[in-house]
């Protein structure tokens, strides 16, 4: 199970389950879960890549994971301070009832 094409395919799985996530929820909360899902697929691929690709002098994959996740975590912060604004306004966190907040 130590092979490039096991990350890439766990990577796959991982992606296609945030992607049906963002895709199908209307739940505000489910819809960053599914983006989480997302970004950790992209991390996951990123290190299996700089692992196998004779690259282990340096590490580029880690630190464009690291990356990642210092964007996801910035993305979450702001992404859930929108959330509960929303909930203030409307009393519900489905995504659908942003349309309303134009103005």
């Amino acid at each position: 199970m130590d092979s490039l094409e096991s990350y890439l395919f766990i990577g796959l799985v991982l992606f296609c389950f945030g992607l049906y996530a963002v895709m199908t929820r209307r739940n505000g909360v489910a819809v960053l879960m599914g983006i989480e899902l997302i970004l950790n697929a992209a991390n996951l691929n990123l290190v299996a890549f700089n692992r196998f690709g004779g690259l282990s002098e340096q590490l580029p994959g880690q630190v464009f994971a690291l990356m990642v996740i210092v964007m996801a975590a910035c993305e979450a912060a702001v992404a859930l301070a929108i959330i509960i604004n929303l909930y203030k306004t409307f009393q519900t966190i489905h995504i659908d009832e942003a349309r309303e907040m134009r103005g």
